[in-house]
């Protein structure tokens, strides 16, 4: 017979997922389902069923897939769902259709070529099996699977970029370029714009981001858009960003405008996927990750205002998958003091190693890496080559696979990978994360996103439980980021107690035994199981502790979506509405300060269309308002100075007569204290003394010229050393604005070398001071280390903080001097206004706003 018969409708019914799993396991043979996972399942069902967005927290090897796939394959049995999973890419995709297999579920593997996908596109379509495909054919110009009604996003932490890909017109440096460069130039600084057209460019302009002001781009929105559409008729646009430009077009003015020298990026802050129907139309979506952070990453990534979390059940809190090996060989005695000799070192490691994959934040620091540490004879991959295969990495014995900004998707079990190479600090994604990291230092608002990816690379070797690798960090960012014991207890315990081992095997140990106990390691004998013991004991003692301004970011993530929904539709009235909510959710301490600047001059700008909508001049006032936020946030960056421009000009006018905070600060403190400075006399008494203390070694008179030297400086309070170890030599309190803690080795000998250990501790003095003051540390606090040490321990450069600063006495008795000169200047005259103090401090180059910059010019991590 050649007709198909019908078959009745199955008449199943479930109380819920698990029992659903386990009727397909007792008739397919899938393997038993573990009580974490049977605890998650009830908890989706009892609780988050309806939700439209729920993330799920479960860590590698806890069987994540097996969750997802039941919870989407009892919502196409019980209420005929059209259930999509989502992987990161094509390989990913086929192991997971095979993991679907394994299990019971009928499935489709729906990637490559759509017109390829005919009969089994209907199989999903009818509601008969689980779509398993890629998140380009949902996040795309136009979406193959624009009809899901369950959506299931694996590996959530690693999506961004795919989900801002429909928003994201990247485009090379070339002709395109420096037409939109030369159309929005009101927009940059002239000096910006001049470096980014030279070719030869200074290294500043070469390796900055620089944001185009909102307002100026939105006043030439239209050329921009004839030029964009003009270019992409001609050919002249890349395949993705002639989709993106169809995406954004009529809102090029709603987007924001990022330049480097080497190319531009036009995106929105946040994708507006709540247009994107392929996305937004599903019942529910659920988001997979093996590390959900608390500070809304996930919120701002895939553009929901609010997304629901599933923990990891208890005792998955701090268990991990297999072991690593973390080896730190530019903290080893020999190799600190050699850093030339690192390449060669791990060339070694590689060659010993077979099969290794090393892991770049971009292109350029991959290319470095391969041209000095790859051994001859090693078949040099990258992730294009493995997009649907590892085979050809897994065939060879003697192969470096390289991924750029990829730390996810590639899974290596067991013998197929034992090293792994992470090199560089994970924060050099799109211009927009670089423009965040990099100049408006906002590090705090990537924390998630970087651990998740440390996390995702150096377990790209660890997936099961039986499983292990030695992971060798380099770069001198990615050190410094690992060393601070905050950053390590922010990961998750077993991970912590991995990088805290590593971290204290490699420092004042030699490269020798590095290599030694990476042998004992790989042999994972007897000798090794005492050390798993340690590892283990250390990682129970542990708790993940969220750092600094998680709270805060994650309660701006609802208002940060709901204002680019806003400026996307045209509402600037709301839009500036949900800016002031994100404002206020960030203010109050210095992790969120940088960011809270970013969005005071975005609320400027927003401020300014509703000056040129609506006609009415009280915008313009609030305008002027966020902008002097904004400066008082980004103290000690250069963004701003760089971005505003003609294009800002309404806002300059009405605030370019004013002081920088800080010095209105310091003025009113110094006419405070001026009339009770006595006689001439007793002054130069008191400042001549002051400066003999600057000038010679003695440590105690030093630190004490330092705090009084504060007091003439203006700060609110200049606080003298404790007998607490980690309170600083001495602290200047410019009250909520800035904090200054300084730390003097006056009596160091100039031919002697500053240590990694002096470093450390300096670091910690300000979060100390706070502590013990019971204060929030602002935004822009820092620190200095006075030495005439001529020589810095490179180890010292690689565990310093970004906030510290390195200063040679002699800058700190001319500091001194215009202080001094300013505070004689200002005696001689009866009863000073302000206006005449701020003029003759300045004119001594004695503002805080000038001296400050001045002296830091060298961070110690750069030396």
């Amino acid at each position: 017979m050649a007709f198909k018969r019908l078959s009745s409708s199955s008449t199943e019914r479930f109380e819920d997922p698990v029992d659903l799993y386990n009727w397909l396991s007792e008739r397919t043979g899938a393997p038993p389902l573990w009580d974490h996972q049977g605890q998650v399942l009830r908890s989706w069902h009892e609780r988050f069923a309806a939700a439209g967005d729920v993330a799920l927290e479960l860590p590698t090897g806890a069987g994540k897939t097996l969750v997802a796939a039941v919870i989407g394959e009892f919502q196409r049995r019980t209420a005929g769902d059209r259930v999509a999973y989502l992987c990161l890419t094509n390989q990913l995709a086929a192991q997971t259709a095979t993991r679907l297999d394994e299990y019971g579920i009928p499935n489709v593997l729906l990637t490559g070529r759509v017109k390829t996908w005919g009969p089994k596109r209907a199989r999903y379509q009818a509601g008969e099996a689980v779509a398993v495909s890629t998140y380009s054919h949902v996040f795309n110009g136009n979406p193959a699977l624009d009809d899901v009604t369950t959506l299931l996003l694996d590996d959530a932490h690693g999506a961004a970029d795919y989900v801002a890909g429909p928003w994201s017109l990247g485009i090379d440096r070339g002709p395109v370029y420096h037409d939109l460069l030369s159309l929005v130039s009101n927009s940059l600084d002239g000096l910006v714009v001049q470096g980014l057209r030279r070719d030869g460019a200074d290294a500043d302009y070469r390796t900055g981001v620089y944001l185009a002001s909102p307002h100026g781009v939105a006043a030439v929105k239209e050329q921009v858009e004839e030029l964009l559409y003009q270019a992409a008729m001609a050919g002249r646009l890349s395949e993705n960003a002639s989709w993106a430009r169809k995406t954004l077009e009529g809102r090029i003015d709603r987007c924001l405008l990022y330049f480097s020298h080497r190319g531009l990026l036009i995106r929105p802050l946040v994708p507006p996927t709540g247009t994107h129907s392929a996305f937004d139309d599903p019942d529910r979506r659920v988001y997979l990750s093996a590390t959900l952070g608390h500070g809304g990453e996930l919120e701002r990534a895939f553009g929901r205002r609010s997304i629901k979390r599933i923990p990891a059940p208890k005792g998955w809190d701090k268990r991990g998958t297999g072991r690593r090996l973390f080896c730190f060989p530019e903290l080893t005695t020999d190799l600190s003091r050699d850093p030339d000799d690192v390449p060669a070192w791990v060339k070694a490691r590689i060659k010993e190693a077979g099969r290794v994959v090393a892991i770049a934040p971009d292109f350029r620091t991959t290319d470095a890496f391969v041209a000095g540490c790859v051994p001859d004879g090693f078949e040099v991959l990258t992730a294009t080559d493995v997009e649907d295969s590892l085979d050809p990495f897994l065939d060879s014995d003697t192969a470096l696979l390289t991924l750029s900004n990829r730390y996810d998707g590639i899974d290596l079990p067991d013998d197929d990978c034992r090293l792994v190479i992470l090199d560089g600090l994970p924060a050099k994604g799109d211009l927009q994360e670089r423009f965040l990291y990099r100049e408006l230092g906002a590090q705090n608002v990537l924390q998630e996103r970087i651990r998740a990816r440390i996390a995702q690379g150096a377990g790209r070797a660890t997936r099961n439980f039986r499983d292990y690798a030695v992971v060798i960090v380099i770069g001198d960012d990615l050190v410094s980021y690992l060393t601070p014991k905050d950053i390590q207890a922010a990961f998750h315990p077993d991970l912590h107690a991995e990088i805290e081992f590593g971290w204290s095997n490699s420092r004042d140990d030699t490269s020798a035994n590095m290599t030694a106990n990476i042998a004992i390691f790989d042999e994972h004998g007897e000798e090794w199981a005492d050390v798993e013991r340690d590892i283990l004991a250390r990682r129970d003692q542990c708790e993940r502790i969220d750092p600094p301004g998680a709270s805060q970011l994650q309660a701006a993530a609802s208002a940060e979506v709901e204002t680019w929904e806003a400026i996307w539709s045209g509402d600037w009235t709301s839009a500036l509405q949900a800016a002031r909510a994100v404002i206020d959710s960030l203010t109050g301490g210095r992790p969120t300060g940088r960011y809270a600047g970013l969005w005071n001059y975005l609320a400027a700008s927003i401020a300014l269309r509703q000056v040129h909508t609506t006609h009415n001049s009280q915008y313009t006032a609030t305008a002027a308002s966020y902008l002097r936020a904004a400066r008082q946030c980004a103290r000690g960056t250069k963004w701003l100075d760089y971005l505003v421009s003609a294009a800002d000009t309404i806002t300059d006018a009405t605030v370019g007569s004013e002081l920088d905070p800080i010095d209105q600060l310091a003025i009113d403190n110094i006419l405070t204290r001026l009339p009770k400075l006595g006689r001439p006399s007793v002054f130069d008494t008191a400042t001549n003394q002051m400066r003999q203390a600057l000038s010679a070694k003695a440590p105690n008179p030093y630190e004490q010229a330092l705090v009084d030297l504060g007091t003439y400086a203006g700060a609110s309070e200049s606080v003298p050393k404790s007998k607490a170890a980690a309170f600083p030599d001495g602290a200047w309190l410019f009250g909520e604005i800035t904090w200054i803690s300084w730390e003097a080795k006056s009596d160091a000998k100039d031919d002697g070398e500053l240590g990694a250990d002096y470093t450390r501790e300096a670091g910690g003095h300000l979060r100390y001071l706070s502590r013990s003051r019971g204060q929030d540390l602002p935004e822009d606090s820092f620190g200095f280390i006075i030495t005439p040490q001529r020589r810095t321990h490179s180890a010292a450069s690689l565990v310093a903080e970004d906030h510290l600063w390195l200063l040679r006495p002699e800058q700190v008795l001319e500091l001194h001097d215009k202080i001094i000169r300013a505070w004689r200047r200002l005696h001689s005259l009866n009863n000073p206004t302000p206006h005449t103090a701020a003029d003759i401090l300045r004119d001594e180059q004695a503002l805080p706003s000038q001296w400050i910059p001045r002296l830091r010019t060298t961070r110690l991590a750069d030396v």
